[in-house]
């Protein structure tokens, strides 16, 4: 056994799985060129056009959770959108470790399901912050819900999850927190 303390100051930072779309940010085809950022995606040789929003305090969320976790994306949106989208949030790229995209996702009855052993084999250390409870459903016990987001200028939830997440960074195994709800 090595000398390595659990749960205190000395442990290794715990990894915090972090889905893009109506998680962090929101994109739709329809918009205007006056708000949103652009990303031009092509699909079958067709360029198509997003235009993509922030959720309310997305910044200072990513910026204080990347000083108590590893952040990670995993994505079922395709890289050829995700990419542009992920480099407009980390523009100095240091705040994502990794990028997962929908290659690395389940396909199962109609959607995208998210193996976090992709991210990480040990998942004591390891939680997924997704608005669709489904693509967790292979790691239920990790999963940290939090409502969609599409156009509200007035949400909160990042703000609201922040002494959660201060506190989840301090137990052994995460899990034994977050399966204490019900989904």
């Amino acid at each position: 056994m090595s000398g390595l303390g659990h749960g205190g100051f000395g442990a290794r930072k715990k990894t915090l799985v972090l889905d893009l779309d109506e998680t962090l940010i929101h994109s739709t085809s329809r918009g205007s060129r006056s708000q949103g950022y652009m990303v031009e995606v092509l699909v079958d040789r067709h360029a198509c056009l997003y235009y993509v929003y922030k959720r309310p305090h997305v910044d200072y969320f990513l910026k204080k959770v990347s000083e108590w976790y590893k952040l990670v994306i995993f994505t079922a949106s395709m890289a050829e959108y995700a990419d542009p989208v992920i480099d407009w949030l980390d523009q100095n790229r240091t705040l994502f470790e990794k990028r997962y995209f929908r290659q690395a996702c389940f396909f199962r009855n109609g959607s995208y399901l998210k193996d976090l052993t992709v991210v990480e084999q040990d998942l004591s250390s390891v939680c997924l912050l997704d608005n669709s409870p489904v693509s967790y459903s292979l790691n239920k016990e990790n999963g940290i819900p939090i409502d969609s987001w599409i156009d509200d200028p007035n949400d909160e939830a990042l703000l609201d999850l922040l002494p959660f997440l201060d506190a989840l960074r301090f137990t052994e195994d995460v899990r034994s927190i977050l399966s204490l709800r019900t989904i």
